[in-house]
């Protein structure tokens, strides 16, 4: 089960955004990243073409490795671990660690 799951509130522990907080876009499950709402924006340089025919500078979002962002707590909004629970019906779902609060629903 992964910890970090598409639309989580996210809080980044470390690098140049640490201290940030977004929204997970993406999941990238292949290489452990994420893409996070307003979290590591890059500077992309765009051709002249048929879609974009100005071209020209756009700012996006670039993924961001899953190790430097933690969920945060529901209840607080700080960062929290995750720990994945077997429920008497036998479904599993994830738990905030610092709370105690089931994120999944």
């Amino acid at each position: 089960m992964q910890r970090v799951k598409k639309d989580d509130n996210v809080v980044v522990i470390a690098g140049k955004d640490k201290g940030a907080r977004g929204k997970v876009l993406r999941v990238l499950s292949s290489d452990d990243r994420l893409l996070i709402e307003g979290v590591n924006i890059v500077t992309k340089h765009i051709k002249p073409s048929q879609q974009s025919p100005q071209g020209g500078r756009i700012k996006k979002e670039a993924p961001i490795h899953a190790s430097n962002v933690m969920v945060a707590d529901p209840q607080d909004g700080k960062p929290t671990r995750i720990r994945v629970k077997t429920l008497e019906s036998g479904e599993r779902v994830r738990i905030a660690v610092r709370s105690g609060e089931q994120l999944d629903k």
